[in-house]
């Protein structure tokens, strides 16, 4: 049986994807508390030495990442100055179905107040969404977030979402903006 350490981190270096413990312990042949046991020695050690990588959970499984720090330089060889950011559409529709989910695109599209077809597709394309079953009563597809989307930003479940209530206006606020919005009534003749 190969060493446990440099199994794991030969496992995780090819890895497209976060990996569980227990997929970890059956593909390197030992028991999964020394699997966790041993991911969390790796990640402690790559911090206390500095390296420009760290191991850390995220999206149920493990995954190697550039240090924060190092980031800059990363994503300037990776991208050499080209960036592939999401639209502000799109950040809104994400949102909405991180917060939602599962959830139609009609649903979606009532939320936002605009068509929503062309954005969700780049969602999908880009693996951030991906359909979650059907609506029993209209029969709409369902969408979700997916694991890489958690990967993307860093979280291991949606439970690590912020709350929205902080970034709600407040109801006076919505009153004084719908009063507004009304028109004044006409005068008696």
């Amino acid at each position: 049986m190969a060493d446990l350490r440099p199994s794991l981190e030969a496992v995780l270096m090819v890895a497209d994807q976060p990996l569980d413990e227990v997929t970890l312990a059956s593909a390197v042949g030992y028991a999964v508390a020394e699997v966790r046991d041993a991911l969390a020695d790796l990640a402690r050690e790559y911090t206390e030495q500095g390296r420009g990588f760290e191991l850390r959970p995220v999206a149920g499984g493990w995954r190697f990442y550039t240090r924060e720090e190092y980031a800059a330089v990363v994503e300037a060889f990776v991208l050499d100055g080209q960036q592939a950011r999401l639209t502000q559409a799109a950040l809104e529709t994400l949102a909405v179905v991180a917060y939602k989910q599962p959830v139609s695109r009609a649903r979606v599209s009532a939320i936002r107040g605009v068509n929503v077809d062309g954005v969700m597709r780049t969602l999908l394309t880009r693996g951030l969404v991906e359909e979650a079953g059907h609506d029993g009563e209209h029969g709409a597809t369902l969408y979700r977030t997916t694991s890489y989307f958690l990967e993307r930003i860093g979280i291991i479940s949606l439970d690590e979402l912020p709350e929205l209530a902080p970034y709600l206006p407040e109801m006076a606020d919505l009153e004084d903006e719908l009063a507004a919005a009304e028109p004044a009534p006409e005068a008696p003749a």
